[in-house]
């Protein structure tokens, strides 16, 4: 497995691999390895000749009290993990390398992030879009592989290659999930064992919303109360949001579809932790009756 530190040096293995006629397949991310990013590399590691991953922590996509400085890092086993999944390549810059001195330029992708997280996160979409894009122009991949955890991001990405004409195809995997439903984050590393507990609220009040679409409650206000009530009955949890919103445009609905989604942003103790579910896709968690 190779590693390249800098943009010149991945840019350069790109194009030989591109004069080649091979198949770039890219999945960036910034570090710490679960299950879930080792899901979206062996798809990637289908989808192309040759894979390459990208572990970056990116500055931009953080806001001033959020946990840059304590989001976890290990890149020695990310490394080892990374390579065990059949990775050709980690490109692993620094900051300087990223955001040279004097950098000014940024990637805003408009309708599709003024709701959920993008508007509870002022900025995080910017970062996220630029460094994508800076990312694809290093990298030169054919296709890239996104989780469908953080929807929105996923439907950002797919707006912004659309709008700039890239020719990237975009894969959007399930989200991967522990043995109870709780889906796979860094941050999980966080919680204490009480707080694990109430983490599962978010994906068991999920399931219930499901629940309800499929007995025939189309109501988005319905849903989103009994949603509510749900995740609040769990101790130190605190919702930032709980919205249905379509899936194209990321817009509010007032009425369940297969056209809309449920997503969730919850703190539980000091941690954020997001989930989604889109209305008649698979929701395979275990769910305790009775609550």
């Amino acid at each position: 497995m190779e590693i390249f530190n800098t943009v010149k040096d991945m840019q350069d293995k790109a194009n030989r691999l591109r004069e080649q006629g091979k198949r770039i397949a890219f999945v960036p991310t910034m570090g710490y390895f679960h299950e879930g990013h080792l899901d979206l590399m062996r798809e990637g590691r289908k989808r192309g000749d040759y894979l390459v991953i990208s572990i970056f922590v990116n500055p931009t996509q953080f806001g001033p009290a959020e946990d840059l400085d304590k989001y976890p890092r290990d890149f020695e086993r990310d490394r080892t993990l990374a390579e065990e999944v059949g990775v050709d390549a980690i490109f692993f810059p620094d900051n300087e390398g990223m955001y040279p001195p004097r950098y000014q330029t940024y990637v805003d992708v408009e309708g599709v992030t003024k709701n959920l997280c993008g508007a509870a996160r002022q900025g995080h979409f910017r970062g996220v879009a630029t460094v994508c894009t800076k990312l694809f122009n290093i990298v030169k991949p054919h296709v890239t592989v996104f989780g469908k955890k953080d929807f929105q991001q996923l439907v950002t990405i797919r707006t912004m290659i659309r709008d700039l004409n890239m020719d990237i195809d975009v894969i959007g995997m399930p989200t991967t999930r522990e043995h109870d439903g709780l889906a796979m984050s860094s941050r999980n590393v966080y919680l204490s064992e009480e707080e694990r507990e109430s983490a599962l609220s978010l994906s068991r009040s999920l399931f219930l919303a499901k629940k309800m679409f499929e007995a025939g409650e189309t109501d988005a206000g319905k849903v989103l109360a009994e949603v509510t009530r749900y995740i609040e009955s769990y101790p130190h949890t605190r919702i930032d949001y709980a919205k249905i919103s379509c899936v194209d445009t990321i817009e509010e609905a007032q009425h369940v579809g297969v056209d809309t989604f449920i997503a969730l942003a919850v703190k539980v103790g000091k941690t954020r932790l997001i989930d989604n579910h889109v209305f008649g896709e698979v929701l395979d968690i275990p769910y305790p009756e009775g609550r």
